[in-house]
């Protein structure tokens, strides 16, 4: 049975290149672990990857790919190279840029179907032009997903539950994860990291409430322990 620690993944985001290797050094033998998102892949490129995945821990390249398939598959086949064990791909993308994806991927990384951004609430969702509740959607987007043969999803841990019912095999990464003190910021639909667990949850990703502690180190363990009462209960 996996260790609480071994669900939690630390992302990597609004900060250096630095100050994301300094971070990961620290909370390495702390969690399962790390989410490497687009703004530092912006700044630090292919090396930053390099540099954490060398940290002996898994690393989530959150990049929600989307564009032609040929265009995709490219991209998927230099995360492969990079190491990393997950990379994202937008589900509207369509069937066949998802296949295109898994066939880039291969059994070395992963790939993970987005399917609604937890930023985005119902009415949100109404102005794009979605039809349909979040649940809706997202149910709708993962199908895709299925179809096009990706290895799990990024949801909520709202709709975790519903996925884990309908494909209990696939890897359900869940962000937007918060302690009940925790702030908000521009996250909507949240869990907590027990809730995200007992949803379904393979990798609980938790940002500034511990990238931003005045004890990071504490913070994930914090987290940690949430996450062993939902195994426990």
């Amino acid at each position: 049975m996996r260790q609480a620690s071994e669900y939690l993944y630390v992302a990597l985001d609004q900060m250096t290149p630095e100050e994301a290797e300094g971070l990961a050094r620290r909370l390495a033998a702390e969690v399962g672990g790390f989410k490497v998102g687009m703004d530092l892949f912006n700044q630090g490129g292919p090396q930053v990857v390099r540099q954490i995945v060398a940290l002996g821990r898994p690393v989530f390249l959150d990049l929600k790919l989307h564009d032609i398939p040929q265009t995709v598959a490219r991209g998927v086949k230099a995360v492969r190279e990079l190491g990393a064990r997950y990379v994202n791909v937008h589900a509207a993308g369509g069937t066949a840029m998802l296949q295109a994806a898994k066939e880039a991927a291969g059994d070395d990384v992963g790939v993970l179907a987005v399917t609604l951004l937890t930023s985005i609430d119902g009415e949100t969702a109404q102005a794009i032009g979605w039809q349909g509740s979040p649940a809706q959607i997202v149910e709708r987007l993962a199908r895709i997903g299925q179809e096009g043969g990706v290895d799990g999803f990024v949801t909520s841990g709202e709709e975790a539950a519903r996925l884990r019912a309908l494909w209990p095999g696939a890897v359900l990464a869940v962000p937007g994860v918060r302690r009940s003190a925790d702030s908000l910021g521009d996250q909507r639909r949240v869990v907590t990291p027990d809730a995200a667990w007992r949803a379904g949850a393979d990798l609980i990703i938790v940002g500034r409430p511990i990238a931003r502690a005045a004890d990071p180190v504490a913070a994930a363990q914090a987290f940690v322990q949430e996450i062993a009462e939902g195994m426990a209960s």
